[in-house]
């Protein structure tokens, strides 16, 4: 009975021990067996030689030919509100009054002063004539009408003053008073702002200002109207530099009839020139963008034990100035270079791809989306 006790136990043991041997050996080859990812599917794009027009790129702000924010030149309560918020007004049009009630009073009495003066200035001339009175009292009764006609005025203007007017056409903003509230000099009321045309200030390095004329056409887009562009001229160049930047400022003049520019748009400019340049173009979705510096993953053929297959290497690049769907690239390819242009967030150096360019959108000089 002990016997066979101790011989089962010796071969659960050996059972045990070969189980064991048999499991470190699969975990090696395991540990040892090189996991190779299937190949990621990308759409790709040739590097290719074109010809653009000619232009230089900057970073612009849209502002209005005029725009103000109205305020009163003198304190009062406000009486009456003329406009509402978002109007369109002309110039002239009334938009807030403030009370006016003493300075009505106080120009009556004015005038009644003005009038009793005038009165006394009349008599005085005529007895003057007469030389009843002598020429310092008929003087003194001019100089007398004189203050009096002014003191008149100077109640009259304080009442225009109360009386605030657009000064020029344009699109109010949001009311920034209410009835009965008071206002002190310099308070806001609201924005008024004159919509066509509208001008694009930007600045270009010292080096382009021989290139640069008035005249020239310049083009903008904005991310608020995706795949529009807005077409202007340049109306003035600044005589001086800017002493830290080397930049020349520049102004652009834009008709903007549907009014779509608005102040303080952030907008990319291109100021055409005469002429062509050759560049060498890849679709802007090719260029993974990153703090270090712009790269692209180069797409080439490699042949291993016989078989070839795709494989990609990050490649750094210096970008140059965009147009429509492109990306020009100065520094980094060379033409016929084939890059990944989407699924290149899922890559990695060395990694082996599949090319389907089947499903990828084609990229335009001239790219209109369907809801632009």
């Amino acid at each position: 009975m002990k016997k066979n006790l101790i011989l089962g136990l010796i071969i659960v043991v050996v059972v045990a021990g070969v189980l064991g041997l048999v499991k470190a050996l699969q975990i090696r080859t395991l540990i040892n067996t090189k996991m190779v990812p299937p190949p990621a599917t990308v759409a790709t794009a040739v590097a290719r030689s074109e010809d653009w027009p000619d232009s230089l790129p900057a970073v612009g702000s849209v502002t209005a030919a005029q725009g103000v924010t109205i305020s009163p030149e003198v304190a009062g309560t406000v009486s009456e509100i003329a406009f509402e918020s978002g109007a369109t007004v002309h110039k002239g049009d009334l938009l807030v009054k403030l009370d006016t009630s003493t300075e009505v009073a106080q120009l009556k009495a004015t005038e009644a002063q003005v009038k009793l003066a005038r009165l006394n200035a009349d008599r005085t001339r005529q007895l003057r004539t007469d030389k009843t009175v002598s020429q310092s009292e008929m003087d003194q009764a001019e100089a007398t009408l004189q203050e009096s006609q002014a003191n008149a005025d100077a109640i009259r203007a304080t009442i225009d003053k109360k009386t605030i007017r657009a000064p020029f056409s344009g699109k109010l903003g949001i009311r920034l008073v209410n009835l009965g509230e008071q206002l002190d000099v310099g308070k806001g009321i609201v924005s008024l702002q004159s919509l066509t045309p509208m001008y694009v200030d930007f600045s270009l390095p010292q080096q382009d200002l021989g290139r640069l004329a008035t005249g020239l056409k310049v083009r903008v887009t904005t991310d608020a109207y995706p795949g529009q562009q807005f077409e202007g001229k340049l109306t003035a160049i600044n005589p001086d530099l800017n002493a830290t930047t080397r930049s020349v400022q520049l102004r652009a003049e834009f008709a903007n009839a549907k009014q779509l520019l608005r102040p303080g748009m952030f907008v990319r400019v291109a100021v055409d020139l005469a002429g062509e340049n050759s560049v060498l173009a890849i679709p802007s979705t090719a260029v993974l963008s990153a703090p270090y510096g712009d790269a692209v993953y180069l797409v080439e053929p490699q042949t291993t034990n016989g078989v070839t297959s795709l494989i990609v290497q990050q490649k750094f690049i210096r970008t140059g100035r965009a147009l429509g769907d492109f990306v020009s690239v100065e520094s980094g390819l060379k033409a016929g270079d084939r890059v990944v242009s989407a699924g290149l967030f899922k890559l990695h150096n060395g990694d082996s791809v599949l090319e389907n360019n089947t499903n990828s959108p084609a990229a335009s000089l001239k790219p209109n989306p369907p809801n632009s």
